[in-house]
């Protein structure tokens, strides 16, 4: 049986499906020189299998790309071994950054200091945003 340590300070990121462990690495803590540990398809008794994330000396994370990754996610804030905070994430309604506009033609691909924005218009097992620069509309897979 594998086992893992509880941590001192940080935070852990929990109800992840499997699977979703890596994508949200890759996409958050990939250049982190924290100590990471990174549980993929753990046992669970809600979801039957999934991911976590620990991250010692972290406080912070971005909600929004959570909630583009797996809307059920939770993140726990760890001080001094004790929980202090337990943060439940959502599909954002509005997002700065972490995904790229599908128009190659848009003005956040060719302008360093266009940050793409984009506006949820619409859910259906995929997410629709719309680019606030050209109003196209951008689908992100659940």
């Amino acid at each position: 049986m594998l086992e893992v340590n509880g941590i001192e300070n940080g935070i852990v990121i929990d109800h992840m499906h499997a699977g979703n462990g890596l994508k949200v690495f890759n996409k958050l803590f990939a250049d982190t020189e924290n100590p990471v540990v990174l549980l993929m398809n753990v046992k669970s008794g809600v979801l039957g299998q999934k991911d976590i994330i620990k991250i010692e000396n972290t406080f912070e994370v971005n909600l929004d790309l959570l909630g583009l990754i797996d809307p059920n996610i939770t993140v726990n804030v760890i001080q001094n071994g004790k929980l202090v905070d337990k943060k439940k994430v959502e599909i954002p309604k509005v997002i700065k950054g972490g995904i790229a506009c599908s128009n190659p033609r848009c003005i956040t691909h060719t302008d360093d200091y266009a940050i793409p924005e984009f506006k949820l218009v619409g859910v259906n097992g995929r997410l629709k945003y719309e680019c606030s620069y050209c109003e196209e509309i951008t689908t992100y897979k659940l």
